[in-house]
């Protein structure tokens, strides 16, 4: 009984700073007596400024390593242009736009930006990495340029 005492100071603080992400919208607690809790996180695409990312993903407080469970969803929320249409990664295999720290185990939550051309999409897909290995789970979102004022100018960035 007497270690658990030596351990309350350390559950506050652990409580504590699990809130104080800057981009955190929403906290959703799985139950009383777990430690685990879906954070809700809204992040900027930095190129594409126009796009938010709002990403769900399981904490898990006290526990060495998170789940590798996540979703994402991502909309336009802002104007979005051909100069950033241009500057970004346009390989297939697209670029990382966000990295997040999942454990002290080097594992990591990333969002990764595909540019579709034929489809004039902008995909985000959600994975987990760990180092030594990969981790299928995974989530999908798109942002088509339908409708915005780019859609007919980004044929010209397929040639360069």
């Amino acid at each position: 009984m007497l270690k658990f005492i030596y351990l309350i100071p350390f559950f506050f603080m652990t409580t504590l700073l699990s809130g104080c992400s800057d981009n955190e919208v929403g906290n959703v607690s799985l139950g009383v007596f777990t430690t685990k809790d879906i954070k809700l996180v809204i992040v900027e695409d930095p190129i594409i400024t126009g796009v938010s990312c709002h990403i769900a993903h399981v904490e898990a407080n006290l526990d060495f390593s998170d789940p590798s469970d996540m979703s994402i969803a991502c909309r336009q929320t802002g104007p979005i242009t051909l100069p950033m249409i241009a500057n970004i990664d346009k390989s297939k295999g697209g670029e990382v736009v966000f990295k997040t720290s999942k454990s002290i185990l080097f594992k990591s939550l990333k969002v990764r930006r595909i540019y579709d051309a034929e489809n004039k999409t902008i995909i985000y897909v959600s994975y987990s990495t760990i180092e030594v290995q990969g981790s299928h789970k995974h989530s999908l979102s798109t942002v088509p340029l339908w409708g915005n004022p780019v859609w007919d100018e980004v044929d010209s960035l397929v040639n360069k």
